[in-house]
């Protein structure tokens, strides 16, 4: 598949994406990608964030394939059934463990919740040995509860601007390599 031929939805993390971070810079590179908006980037709410992920959805015009950083590919992995049924495919690169969004107050606990279902979309989970943020352990037993892909990526610590991913031009070339694969 090409990006052309799909809805690119850039999903970020809690405090949304800088304009340094490859996110940012991805969704002017590709045509058709939209940033998921967000009301409240510095304090997610878990019902707010799904509800609005899931009208980005709903609303793509194109089949929808989902660009998701941290908290934002946490979200990913809660979309509704009759969301998920609709999603083409998921880029989720390096999502929290539930032990560490639990110990964010601003961050609402529901995105702790446990994993119930697998994905009934193509996804990869790109993990990194040395993410703040989450063990590499804790992200390849996300991925084995979502009967997703893991891809390591070495020790790349959060996979954001402060560990010096930027433009991140290997997630790039990556991410084109799935696109192929869809």
């Amino acid at each position: 598949m090409l990006t052309s031929d799909a809805d690119i939805l850039i999903v970020p993390g809690l405090g949304n994406s800088s304009e340094d971070h490859w996110q940012s810079r991805w969704e002017k590179q590709l045509k058709t990608a939209r940033r998921v908006a967000q009301d409240d980037w510095a304090h997610p709410k878990f019902d707010a964030w799904i509800k609005n992920l899931s009208e980005a959805v709903r609303t793509s015009t194109k089949p929808p394939v989902i660009i998701g950083h941290s908290l934002g590919a946490l979200a990913v992995a809660h979309v509704p059934e009759d969301v998920a049924a609709k999603i083409r495919g998921a880029f989720l690169v390096t999502p929290p463990a539930a032990s560490f969004v639990l110990q964010i107050a601003e961050i609402d606990p529901a995105f702790a919740a446990p994993i119930t279902r697998k994905l009934p979309f193509a996804a990869l989970l790109i993990a990194s040995r040395d993410d703040p943020y989450s063990t590499y352990e804790e992200s390849e037993a996300l991925a084995a509860a979502l009967g997703i892909e893991i891809v390591d990526a070495g020790a790349s610590g959060h996979l954001n601007s402060e560990s010096g991913h930027g433009p991140w031009p290997e997630g790039l070339m990556r991410f084109a390599g799935f696109m192929k694969t869809l």
